[in-house]
């Protein structure tokens, strides 16, 4: 019963240190650029 427990901490201390790497690391956005795409639309039914 001893070595489940400890495995069972040892697993809760890497899920932990799992989380804060998460937190940490995990807001690592990419840097943003502006893209620009010319479109056209067609003419609706009415030829306006």
């Amino acid at each position: 019963m001893g070595r489940i427990l400890q495995i069972l901490v040892i697993l809760a201390l890497l899920a932990g240190l799992a989380v804060v790497g998460y937190a940490y690391f995990g807001d690592m956005a990419p840097d943003s650029t502006e893209q620009r795409l010319d479109v056209t639309l067609p003419e609706g039914p009415s030829g306006n």
